[in-house]
């Protein structure tokens, strides 16, 4: 048998709650990579929604097995700590190679890249 059926009701709708709000944010996040018309704006859906899905699953796994005081958290933990730091450089990684690609392919409506000003010889002395 499962040791679910210990868990209290009141932390049953909690969990089933934060897993089931989880599971659609990420969903949505799924259908604007999909929907979505081009790769900028597909960066955006997936990262930040499956970052706020995963966020509530394993919030939903802490409190789970918390109340059933059957293992430690550390586990759902390092996950939220791991999702957290590396989509973020993802998205940034991601968005430059992008950039620079269609930079050097020099597709209409791409920002060039600025450069500093120069600096004038006769105004440093």
């Amino acid at each position: 048998m499962s040791h679910l059926t210990d868990l209290p009701v009141w932390a049953g709708v909690l969990v089933c709650g934060l897993t089931l709000v989880g599971a659609a944010i990420a969903l949505i996040g799924a259908t604007g990579l999909l929907r979505l018309s081009n790769f900028y704006e597909r960066l955006h859906a997936p990262t930040l929604a499956t970052s706020g899905g995963v966020l509530l699953i394993s919030i939903a796994s802490i409190i789970c097995f918390a109340v059933l005081q059957s293992r430690w958290v550390f586990h759902e933990i390092l996950i939220i700590v791991f999702v957290v730091v590396t989509t973020p450089v993802t998205l940034m990684l991601l968005g430059q190679a992008a950039l620079y690609r269609d930079r050097v392919e020099e597709q209409r409506g791409v920002p060039l890249k600025q450069r500093p000003p120069r600096e004038d010889p006769a105004e440093q002395e």
